[in-house]
């Protein structure tokens, strides 16, 4: 009988996790017991997903807001530090804000409008327009911004970041000065000494800031790339990806994983002789379309993975070749047409008509973000995902 089901992605119950636990162990035997008990067997080429929460707390990758201050000292000294392009985040950015403002006397922060890196808005691009000011251009002072647009709630968390941002600043004894610019180089007519938080655009907005005379520029990815005072630390990520741990705390971004992966696949493949890819997942990369939100505050998608998870796609579009290569055909002949098309595909289909519209992105990141939308980031308590029949087609 032919199979009805194609992809399904199923949440993992597993324990809480703590600092120091075998988590290769935990993993293996949660996906082995869940199959057991929920009556479902492992086949080669699943996918088991990790969420990067779990790897970096069985890791005990945790600073303080302390160890962020010493560490931003200890790069800028007595310098005004200009922070700019900030994602407008309490649980991605403020407690890292905490600890910046800590180790500065003075900050300039400069603020992306009308919106920050991943969507969360300061104001609408409407009023823009009303106002006759051209983002691209225009520098606005505090002052000014209050003047044209007042004060603007985060439609979601009701956050008024440009205060909450100064509150968080000034309540560590720190002066601040606020500035909404979209020029990295704008910022080097207050200072000359730089932490620039933007996320994707980091390479390019660091060399820029040198090329214009910048003395001293670090991305976040280069705070707490080494460990101060015995904290946690992402020799590759520094701060960027931290979450909130505690209001004095966050949790960094895992750090090197690749043989946690690689320990689970062997495990798994021990147990039942099948050889499953294991990834681990941080934020998917999708935009939500009511919020305008880009979802990926994280550098990557996923930070380690298995060899089988390389590459992209390599699928034909079915409905194309229903409507034009096939367009005569239907019933069972239209079905063998398309299975053999399926079954004699090139291995490599960029350029070919049959192919478009079908993703052309990484599979990590399109399976990172099928496993972050099933695990979600509350209390379901599914921190790891199966995934089956990923990789299945219409002839299987």
């Amino acid at each position: 009988m032919d199979r009805r089901v194609g992809t399904v992605s199923r949440g993992i119950r597993c324990p809480i996790i703590r600092k120091g636990d075998n988590l290769a162990e935990i993993v293996s035997t949660s996906v082995l017991e869940a199959a057991e008990i929920e009556g479902f067997e492992l086949r080669d080429r699943d996918v088991i997903g990790i969420t990067e929460s779990i790897v970096a707390r069985a890791q005990g990758n945790y600073a303080t807001v302390d160890d962020i201050a010493a560490d931003v000292k200890a790069k800028f000294g007595e310098e005004t530090v200009g922070v700019i392009f900030p994602i407008l985040s309490r649980n991605r950015f403020a407690i890292c804000l905490k600890g910046i403002a800590r180790g500065a006397k003075k900050i300039t922060l400069m603020l992306s409008y009308p919106s920050d890196e991943v969507g969360n808005e300061l104001v609408s691009i409407d009023k823009l327009d009303d106002a006759g000011i051209n983002p691209y251009s225009d520098v606005l002072s505090l002052e000014r911004y209050r003047e044209l647009f007042g004060e603007n709630r985060h439609p979601f968390t009701n956050i008024d970041y440009v205060a909450y941002y100064s509150d968080i600043i000034t309540a560590e004894g720190c002066e601040v000065e606020v500035v909404f610019a979209n020029r990295a180089k704008t910022i080097l007519e207050y200072t000359k000494y730089v932490i620039n938080c933007d996320i994707h655009t980091r390479k390019r907005t660091k060399r820029i800031l040198l090329a214009n005379g910048a003395e001293k520029v670090c991305s976040l990815d280069e705070i707490l790339n080494a460990p101060v005072n015995g904290s946690g630390y992402n020799e590759k990520y520094g701060l960027l990806g931290t979450n909130k741990s505690t209001e004095d705390a966050v949790k960094l971004f895992p750090r090197e994983c690749k043989d946690l992966v690689l320990d689970i696949q062997a495990r798994i493949k021990e147990a039942t002789g099948k050889l499953v890819e294991v990834m681990v997942y941080g934020d998917g990369a999708f935009k939500d379309p009511q919020g305008k939100i880009w979802e990926l505050a994280d550098p990557v998608v996923s930070p380690a993975f298995t060899d089988g998870l390389i590459g992209t796609p390599n699928e034909l579009k079915l409905k194309y070749l229903a409507d034009n290569d096939f367009k005569d055909l239907s019933g069972e002949a239209l079905k063998e047409a398309i299975s053999k098309s399926i079954r004699e595909k090139n291995e490599n289909l960029v350029g070919n008509m049959a192919s478009q519209g079908t993703t052309p992105r990484q599979l990590t990141d399109l399976i990172g973000s099928l496993c972050d939308l099933t695990s979600g980031s509350g209390d379901k308590g599914t921190p790891v995902i199966l995934v089956q029949g990923y990789f299945d087609n219409y002839t299987n």
